[in-house]
């Protein structure tokens, strides 16, 4: 990319000086200081020009500082101090000295060079989108540059190239958020399987525990039983049968004799007759008493 730089020669000075002079001789405004204030600057940049071309960027850095300080708008300071950043590759003051001078640019020429190099700043420092607008308003000023026009060209393509980079950065961004969405998902998940395989586990072992207790608690109940000699449900069996016999014998009506009383009754009946006839049948064996004693 070509860079343009505002060249100033004595003859150049001295023509520009006595055109001024001639301009302001009948104003009042211009006065003898401020046109020597004028010629200083402008030798000043005389100097820093020719220093750039010796490459010591240093000393015309310098040089082009002096040109401004005698005179702030002087736009060939200005514009050659941004030049000189640029050529020693300090982009943003380069950028920034370029707009300055810009800003102050008297003709369509000046603005043309002006706008020109700071789209050759942008460029350099990536930021392709503001150096298309750069471009475009030093064609604006000189459409006939071709040299611009090429650049502008350059710097249309850099701009579509960061739009498909900033997509396919974007894309991978958002490939990467549900990477990381489903990588969570996924370890959700497997927190909640292996907590319900713990919860799982514990059940188990409940009914584990459960099954052990009832077991013991089955031996208990049979050592229980050996103590007791009956198991418990023979008891209730017994029991149940007493009560299925008591059911079965008819209960005596009130004011007569049961079945059980009445043969109670006549078994101790017949005993008592047994005790009589057994009484009378020893008697009869002892026979009858034989008197020995003769009566008077």
């Amino acid at each position: 990319m070509r860079f343009y730089i505002l060249e100033i020669k004595m003859k150049q000075i001295t023509t520009f000086i006595l055109v001024l002079i001639a301009s302001f001789s009948f104003s009042q405004e211009m006065d003898k200081e401020q046109l020597l204030a004028l010629k200083k600057a402008n030798d000043y940049v005389y100097e820093a020009n020719n220093l750039i071309g010796k490459e010591d960027f240093v000393s015309a850095e310098m040089a082009y500082r002096k040109a401004i300080s005698k005179q702030p708008e002087n736009i060939a300071g200005i514009y050659n101090l941004g030049n000189s950043y640029y050529s020693e590759g300090n982009f943003e003051e380069a950028l920034y000295r370029l707009q300055e001078a810009a800003k102050n640019a008297a003709s369509k020429a000046e603005k043309h060079k002006a706008f020109h190099n700071i789209g050759n700043a942008l460029m350099q420092n990536k930021r392709c989108k503001e150096a298309v607008e750069a471009f475009k308003n030093a064609l604006r000023n000189d459409p006939t540059d071709d040299e611009t026009r090429y650049n502008l060209g350059i710097a249309k393509a850099c701009e579509e190239q960061q739009k498909q980079d900033q997509k396919d950065e974007n894309k991978d961004d958002q490939n990467k958020e549900d990477k990381e969405n489903q990588d969570q998902n996924k370890d959700q998940q497997d927190k909640e399987e292996n907590q319900d395989k713990k919860d799982q586990e514990g059940d188990n072992k409940d009914d584990q525990k459960d099954e052990e207790k009832g077991e013991e608690d089955k031996k208990e109940g049979d050592d229980k039983k050996d103590e007791e000699g009956k198991p418990k449900d023979e008891k209730e069996k017994k029991n149940e049968g007493d009560k299925n016999e008591d059911k079965q014998q008819p209960r005596p009506q009130s004011g007569q004799l049961s079945p059980q009383q009445i043969k109670s009754l006549l078994e101790a009946m017949n005993n008592q007759e047994q005790k009589v006839q057994e009484k009378m049948n020893a008697e009869k064996q002892k026979g009858i008493k034989i008197k020995t004693d003769k009566d008077w």
